[in-house]
């Protein structure tokens, strides 16, 4: 399998520097550089006050500005379907209780339409307490368990003439579902998180399993995916499935510097330096990177982004 690579727009969407103007120039220029991928994040609302657990900050606490603009992911895409011909459309990740099955289904398969079978469809159960009860969702503790039917529910939808689903919460039949997507079976599903429940999840529903690494306290450095990727593949051979069936993917920062070996972090320091980082990870079974790189404005990230595809990229087998 060729080993591709995801540009992580996150700030054309959220912080100070997200505007149309931001989401349209770095999805073009993704695809233009050679960019399989873009991605965006999700949240809805930014509760003022969040108690809850961030998983990716060494103090656990969540520091977006509320009063900064954070655009909804599934309508960027539709944006970003319109403006480019080639690169493949991603959540990373959408967080799949937050909204109704079956209007997301819809949407999904229509932008699956539009955008001529480039979605990708990548899936979390969602970490903030304070968002689900802002949305008026009692479902916080079930979050899990939500997630895992509702994606059932997109399978069935997306792929039988007549659906029928009778679920704990949510019941369809009696129905017509059209469009269906382009892509078959359907749009691929890769699930997002490294719990125990995100590599079950992965294994019984996934196309493809894309934790976050190198950022505290989920590091996932080589030894750390070693261990998950044999824990998934015995999982996804558990449930009756060939163990290749999930594609590995793995989504870091990357940060060029002038720092040397033994001080330097992972995916940090010269090109050739990082690109050594990736083919250890590549050893390991992952055929995806989706990279965050670092820019206060767009003509910085205009800039990493064509030194990673120039000086990186070409060290990285892609076969």
């Amino acid at each position: 399998m060729a080993t591709t690579f995801g540009c992580v727009l996150s700030t054309t969407i959220t912080g100070p520097t997200a505007s149309p103007e931001a989401v349209r120039t770095l999805a073009q220029r993704a695809e233009a550089l050679g960019f399989d991928a873009v991605w965006f994040p999700d949240h809805i609302l930014t509760p003022r006050h969040v108690a809850s657990v961030y998983p990716y900050a060494a103090d656990g606490v969540y520091r977006a500005d509320p009063d900064h603009p954070f655009y909804e992911p599934l309508a960027v895409l539709n944006f970003v379907a319109g403006c480019t011909q080639r690169v493949r459309l991603g959540t990373h990740v959408l967080i799949i209780p937050y909204r109704h099955p079956v209007f997301t289904a819809k949407h999904l398969a229509t932008l699956d339409v539009l955008s001529g079978g480039r979605l990708i469809l990548g899936a979390g159960v969602g970490w903030m307490a304070e968002e689900f009860h802002a949305l008026g969702l009692p479902t916080y503790a079930e979050r899990g368990a939500v997630t895992n039917e509702y994606l059932r529910l997109f399978q069935e939808l997306w792929t039988k003439e007549t659906p029928e689903f009778q679920g704990k919460y949510v019941q369809v039949s009696g129905v017509g579902f059209r469009p269906k997507p382009v892509q078959q079976p359907h749009p691929p599903i890769w699930i997002g998180g490294h719990s125990a429940a995100a590599l079950r999840r992965a294994a019984i529903l996934g196309d493809g399993w894309m934790p976050i690494g190198l950022r505290p306290h989920a590091l996932l450095e080589p030894a750390d995916m070693e261990e998950k990727i044999t824990r998934l593949r015995a999982l996804t051979r558990q449930a009756g499935r060939s163990e290749d069936a999930v594609t590995i993917s793995f989504t870091a920062p990357v940060v060029f510097s002038h720092a040397a070996a033994p001080t330097r972090a992972l995916l940090s320091g010269h090109p050739a330096d990082i690109a050594a980082d990736l083919r250890q990870y590549q050893a390991l079974g992952v055929r995806n990177f989706n990279i965050n790189l670092p820019g206060g404005s767009v003509s910085q990230q205009q800039e990493v982004m064509e030194q990673f595809i120039r000086e990186v990229v070409p060290l990285v087998p892609r076969e």
